[in-house]
C-alpha cells in the first residue's frame, strides 16, 4: 500500500531565465513526445449534409465518419488518453512489460514492480577467483541495509536554465553545491545551487549535444566531455574557455555515413586514460597526463554500432564494462583490449541504454535497455549469462526524449538502491505526472516514488550527489535539486525563503552563448497530458513521495 506523505508547506528557490522566441517551438514538440494525442470521445456516426444551392435537381451528399484506432487503425475501441488516464489499444501488446494478453492499466507489472522477481543470492562457483571475492570484497558489503534516505522535496530549481533539453549532470568533486549540466544544444551550464541565482552558461564548447561529461582526477576546476560533434572537449569552469584533445571529424561534414559522434566517456586514473567511444563501435583513448591522444581506436562492439555508455570498475580498473545499440553490454579487461576478445557479453533484447558497476565493491552490474527492463547481475565472478533480476520498469522512450538510465546510489553501502525516472505518467488527483522511482534492486520492490505537481514534463536525467542526501533532475530545460523533507525544512529555516526571477543573463563568465537565440525543442520532454509550466508567481509548492511498506 502507499502512503503520501505531507505535502510541503513552503516553496523552493526557483531561478526563471529569461525567455525569447524559443517557445515558438512548444507546441510542434509537444505533439510528438506521446504517438498519441487525448482520447476520442465515444464513437458514433456523424451525419454531414451538403446541399448544393445552385446545382438543382442534386440529391444532397451524405458522408459518415467513422472513428478509429489511431494506434491499430481498426473501429469499435479507441487508444490514447482519457484526461490524466492512458488507455491502451486492446490489440497491441502491453506497453509496459511487452507481453499480449492485457494492456497497460492491467499489467500486474504495473501494480507492484517486483512482479515476477525471485531475489537469486551469490552464486558460488567454487573457484580462485570466487574465494578472493568472498575474502576480500564481500566484507565491504554489510549484511544488515541502512535505512534508505529519500531526496523527496524540491529544495530549488532554474526554470529554463538550458536552450534544449538537458541531456546529462554531473556533481563537482569537491565543492558540493556545484552541478554541472549538459545540453542538446552543447551548451554547459555551471550552477551553485546553494546560492540558486549563481549560474553560468557556456556556449563555446560544443557546437551539438553533449552526451557525457566526467571530472580531471588531477584538477577539480577542470572537466572533460564527449559530444555529438565528435570532439573530446577540456573546459576551465572558472573561465569557460576550452582546448580540444579529440577530434574525429577533422575533414568536417562529410555526409551522415562518415560523420563521428562521441557518446561513452569515462576515466580510468590508474591507467591515466581518457576512454570515449563512438557511434562507429570504436573506442578512443588519450592520456589525461599530457592530454594527447594514445594508440590507435579498438572496435568493442558491433561495426557501426552506438557504443552509448563506458564504466570503470571502481576496484579493478583493469575491468571496462561498455553498452550499445547492437543490445549488448560487454565486461573487458584493459590489459588485452582487442576486438572479439570481451570477457564477457550481457545479451539484452533491445538497445542498452546504461551499464554500471556498483559505486562500493565493484561486483554488481545494473543496465538499462529499451525493452523496459532494469537488469541487475549479482556478481561478475559468478554465470553471467543469464542476469539475477529483471525488473519491468517504464522507460522506453520516443527519439525527442534523452534516454532513460537507472544509477546506484554511490552513498548506499548496502549497493541496492537505485534511481530512474518513469516514462509512463500516472494519474495524480486529475493529473498525468511521471514520478522519479527509487528501487531497491535486490528484491525489485519500489521503495519509493517522488513527484511535484508542478513538474509535468518527463524527468529522464537524474543524478544522486555521492556525499549529501540531494537528488539532482533535468527535466525538459530545467534542473531541479531534490532534498529530503526534514533537512530541506532545516535549511529553510536559515534563511529565508524566496523566489529569484532573472529577466536578464546569467552572471557573465567567458564567452557564453545567449539561450533561445534559435529553434529548440522546449517541450521535447512534456507529456500529452500538456499541464503547465511552473509559475513564476510565489505560490505554495507541492510535493508528493509514496512509498511502500
Amino acid at each position: 500500500m502507499g502512503l503520501t506523505r505531507n505535502r510541503r508547506k513552503k516553496e523552493p528557490e526557483i531561478v526563471i531565465a529569461r525567455d525569447t522566441d524559443s517557445e515558438s517551438s512548444a507546441s510542434e514538440e509537444e505533439e510528438e513526445d506521446y504517438p498519441l494525442s487525448e482520447s476520442e470521445k465515444e464513437d458514433e456516426d456523424v451525419k454531414i449534409e451538403l446541399e448544393k444551392s445552385k446545382a438543382k435537381g442534386k440529391a444532397p451528399i451524405t458522408v459518415k465518419l467513422k472513428k478509429v484506432c489511431k494506434v491499430c487503425k481498426q473501429p469499435g475501441h479507441e487508444a490514447g488518453f482519457k484526461g490524466a488516464t492512458y488507455i491502451d489499444c486492446p490489440m497491441k501488446p502491453c506497453f509496459l512489460c511487452k507481453m499480449p494478453g492485457h494492456t497497460t492499466m492491467s499489467c500486474p507489472h504495473r501494480v507492484v514492480t517486483d512482479h515476477g522477481i525471485l531475489p537469486t543470492s551469490h552464486r558460488n562457483t567454487k573457484n580462485p577467483i570466487d574465494f578472493v571475492f568472498m575474502r576480500q570484497l564481500q566484507p565491504r558489503i554489510p549484511p544488515i541495509k541502512p535505512p534508505y534516505v529519500i531526496p523527496d522535496q524540491v529544495h530549488c530549481a532554474v526554470i529554463r536554465y538550458h536552450s534544449r533539453r538537458v541531456t546529462c549532470l554531473e556533481f563537482h568533486p569537491t565543492r558540493n553545491n556545484i552541478l554541472l549540466s549538459g545540453d542538446k544544444k552543447g551548451q554547459l551550464g555551471v550552477w551553485d545551487f546553494a546560492k540558486v541565482y549563481e549560474k553560468s552558461v557556456y556556449g563555446n564548447i560544443h557546437s551539438v549535444q553533449v552526451n557525457n561529461m566526467r571530472f580531471s582526477p588531477t584538477n577539480d576546476d577542470m572537466v572533460y566531455s564527449a559530444s555529438s560533434d565528435g570532439k573530446i572537449g577540456y573546459t576551465d569552469l572558472e573561465t569557460g574557455t576550452s582546448s580540444t584533445l579529440l577530434d574525429i571529424n577533422p575533414n568536417g561534414w562529410q555526409g551522415p555515413t562518415t560523420w563521428n559522434m562521441l557518446y561513452g566517456l569515462d576515466i580510468n586514473s590508474d591507467k591515466g586514460l581518457v576512454l570515449a567511444a563512438d557511434n562507429f563501435g570504436l573506442l578512443h583513448m588519450i592520456d589525461h597526463r599530457s592530454n594527447s591522444v594514445t594508440g590507435e581506436p579498438i572496435l568493442i562492439h558491433k561495426k557501426g554500432s552506438k557504443v552509448v555508455g563506458l564504466d570503470c570498475n571502481p576496484v579493478h580498473p583493469e575491468l571496462l564494462l561498455s553498452c550499445g545499440n547492437d543490445h549488448f553490454a560487454r565486461i573487458w579487461d584493459m590489459r588485452k583490449l582487442q576486438p572479439g576478445e570481451s570477457l564477457n557479453d550481457l545479451a539484452h533484447k533491445r538497445v542498452v541504454n546504461s551499464a554500471y558497476f556498483s559505486p562500493s565493491s565493484g561486483t554488481k552490474i545494473l543496465t538499462t535497455s529499451q525493452d523496459n527492463r532494469i537488469r541487475v547481475w549479482d556478481s561478475i565472478f559468478g554465470n553471467l549469462d543469464l542476469p539475477s533480476r529483471e525488473i519491468v520498469h517504464s522507460h522506453d522512450f520516443n527519439r525527442h526524449l534523452t534516454p532513460f538510465k537507472a544509477e546506484w546510489d554511490p552513498k548506499d553501502t548496502s549497493e541496492s538502491l537505485i534511481v530512474v525516472g518513469r516514462y509512463i505518467s500516472e494519474n495524480y488527483d486529475g493529473a498525468a505526472l511521471h514520478p522519479i522511482d527509487f528501487i531497491d534492486s535486490s528484491n525489485g520492490q519500489l521503495v519509493a516514488e517522488v513527484m511535484d505537481p508542478n513538474i509535468t514534463t518527463i524527468t529522464p536525467v537524474n543524478k544522486l550527489h555521492p556525499r549529501d542526501d540531494v537528488l539532482a533532475s533535468g527535466s525538459s530545460r530545467s534542473l531541479f535539486i531534490w532534498r529530503p523533507q526534514e533537512k530541506a525544512e532545516m535549511v529553510e529555516e536559515k534563511k529565508e525563503k524566496k523566489i529569484v526571477i532573472c529577466y536578464g543573463d546569467s552572471n557573465k563568465k567567458g564567452k557564453k552563448q545567449k539561450r533561445g537565440s534559435d529553434d529548440e525543442d522546449d517541450d521535447d520532454d512534456m507529456s500529452s497530458s500538456k499541464g503547465k509550466n511552473i509559475k513564476s508567481q510565489a505560490k505554495t509548492t507541492k510535493s508528493t513521495r509514496k512509498t511502500k511498506t
